[in-house]
């Protein structure tokens, strides 16, 4: 198992949480999406490889912009 926290901009609220966690919890070995929006921070926790390019691009499509 793995985990991958990333830096997000944008979130404001549990919707934001929502509509994060329903881009990323389908890919491919993603177990588990934790966001916690006054941080900014989403952390992917998954099994085995979860592709972080994948990741990025799912953020993406919620409306939110990684920071790196």
């Amino acid at each position: 198992m793995s985990d991958l926290s990333i830096s997000v901009s944008g979130m404001s609220c549990g919707h934001c949480a929502s509509a994060i966690k329903e881009e990323l919890l389908p890919l491919r070995g993603v177990q588990d999406v934790r966001v916690d929006v006054p941080a900014g921070l989403v952390t992917v926790v998954g099994a085995g490889d979860v592709e972080e390019s994948a990741v990025h691009a799912a953020i993406a499509e919620a409306g939110y912009q990684v920071v790196t």
